[in-house]
């Protein structure tokens, strides 16, 4: 466990998230160059380091870890930000998909989700795949609605798809092979959103006694930060707040950093709504 906990501390405390009692479970928090948080699940092997660990990771593909004996966790983060910097101009499409069209499926996508449903407007929608591999190639398509109009976009698609060109923007190719101009995201309130929390990954906490007054509640805090925007239980960041060493504590207050992009956060504990 020992060296376990020197390589800990060779990547830096403060990006680990989690860790069970034997340290065989490990989560890390790494930005990639866009600042976008991920977070990396590493399993040791019992007989670690002799065995490579395996790792999850909310990607649409992992990576093929390099391992020896001399590797260290530090090796396999570094694996993982390389992995991430293949994966930027794919979350980069996508999020420029989820932010200017009207996506009606997944409501809540997955960094590792590689399709998005669109509305294309006169009740018909259109099913994207991109590949995350080469996400500025011509997507994987399939039309849905009533069958003309559905038939019709077939059509122009295959006799537009040539028309894709990979250096242009992606959203400017879909317009262009669609020969439509696409819907724009309808005005969502913010109080209308589902959020999961960051920490226990999900929107409500249990029903449980124990945890009365909350008991049932959705998340009730978010990171300032704006380029987190991480939705939070109070009872679940103030626990997590509690197990770091650097937390501080006033009266009911806990002062520390997010877990997602270090930001500082005051959490008010044992506190009603």
């Amino acid at each position: 466990m020992m060296i376990v906990y020197i390589q800990i501390e060779e990547i830096g405390w403060k990006h680990l998230v989690r860790s069970a009692g034997d340290l065989k479970s490990l989560s890390f928090r790494i930005l990639d160059n866009k600042g976008r948080v991920h977070i990396m699940e590493i399993q040791l092997d019992i007989h670690y380091p002799r065995f490579p660990p395996s790792i999850s990771a909310d990607v649409p593909y992992i990576f093929d870890l390099r391992w020896s004996m001399s590797s260290r966790l530090r090796d396999l983060v570094q694996q993982f930000q390389e992995h991430l910097k293949k994966l930027e101009d794919f979350w980069s499409i996508m999020d420029d998909i989820d932010k200017f069209l009207w996506v009606v499926d997944p409501k809540h996508p997955s960094r590792a989700m590689a399709y998005r449903q669109i509305n294309i407007g006169n009740d018909c929608y259109i099913m994207l795949s991109i590949n995350s591999r080469d996400p500025r190639s011509l997507p994987e398509c399939r039309f849905m609605g009533a069958d003309p109009i559905v038939n019709s976009l077939i059509s122009i698609w295959r006799r537009n798809s040539k028309r894709w060109i990979k250096d242009n923007p992606f959203l400017e190719n879909l317009a262009r092979v669609l020969e439509t101009q696409l819907l724009r995201p309808p005005d969502v309130p913010k109080n209308n959103q589902q959020l999961e929390c960051g920490i226990c990954y999900a929107q409500f906490l249990p029903v449980d006694d124990e945890l009365e007054p909350k008991s049932g509640s959705a998340t009730d805090y978010t990171c300032d930060n704006s380029k987190c925007n991480r939705a939070f239980h109070s009872v679940c960041l103030g626990d997590w707040l509690r197990s770091i060493t650097t937390t501080r504590q006033s009266f009911n207050v806990y002062f520390g950093s997010c877990p997602y992009c270090s930001e500082p956060v005051a959490v008010k504990i044992n506190s009603k709504k």
